[in-house]
């Protein structure tokens, strides 16, 4: 299971770094993923690439076995390039669902193949896969809320940070002012529903693979409970998993409840 695994890794990783990584143009990080939906297209095709052999060659010999291997959908791994292509190109998100459609495409789609590459894929652990996926890249962009300011990115919605008062000159500075706070908390009490709608998940995969899967879920929970312990201010203290964290979510993955209260 894991090579297969590692192929996936291998073509999202490579693609999300030319959408962000480096010191590129925004035409050049474009070009780079066009050039990985073309040969995309090619091994949906059973085409071989006219490329000369490279990593990418290699990314996409074992992505073809994958794929070939599992009978994975081909569009979900052109959801991914959209949502790298989107990181290029879109700086600011207007509402909470936008920024869900861009998580069912950027983070989604990552849960739906592992499902799938397991053998424990259906329409329940789908759903509840969704959640968690979502639920984990909206807690990385409050982790890193700091360095994607300094990109230029903010994924707060506007219609959340609004409502608040929160205003977008108020940030670069060395801590959240109140207002920002606030809408910090709103987007972390959202999260959190969508991680519990989809605890379940954890319950569908079976052998080692729960042990990960849990552990994932517990770090994710953790990066939220973090916010909340420090303020709902991920720029005065970027929230991570520490040593301290290590034998309770060990605990807590050993004893894991398939119900919680």
């Amino acid at each position: 299971m894991r090579p297969h695994i590692a192929a996936i890794y291998a073509f999202a990783r490579s693609a999300d770094d030319f959408a962000d990584e480096g010191e590129r143009t925004d035409y050049e990080r474009l070009c780079l993923l066009d050039d990985w939906q073309r040969r995309l297209r090619e091994l949906s095709q059973g085409r071989p690439s006219a490329q000369a052999d490279d990593d990418g060659d290699m990314i996409f010999s074992a992505l073809s076995h994958t794929i070939d291997s599992f009978e994975l959908p081909i569009g979900l791994f052109e959801d991914l390039l959209s949502a790298f292509r989107q990181d290029v190109t879109v700086y600011r998100y207007n509402t909470w669902e936008e920024l869900l459609d861009y998580c069912r495409r950027s983070a989604n789609p990552i849960g739906r193949l592992v499902l799938r590459i397991a053998g424990c894929w259906h329409v329940d652990s789908e759903r509840s896969s969704d959640c968690v996926c979502s639920g984990l890249q909206i807690a990385n962009f409050l982790q890193d809320f700091a360095r994607d300011w300094e990109r230029g990115h903010l994924y707060i919605p506007v219609e959340i940070y609004s409502t608040y008062g929160a205003r977008e000159q108020d940030l670069g500075q060395p801590y959240l002012v109140s207002e920002w706070r606030e809408a910090v908390s709103d987007l972390v009490g959202r999260t959190r529903k969508l991680l519990y709608q989809g605890r379940s998940v954890c319950d569908y995969v079976q052998g080692p693979l729960k042990y990960e899967v849990r552990a994932t879920w517990l770090g994710g929970a953790r990066i939220l409970d973090r916010l909340e312990w420090t303020g709902y201010d991920p720029v005065v203290r970027r929230p991570a998993i520490s040593a301290v964290d290590y034998f309770p979510l060990l605990w807590q993955m050993l004893t894991w409840q398939s119900t919680y209260r």
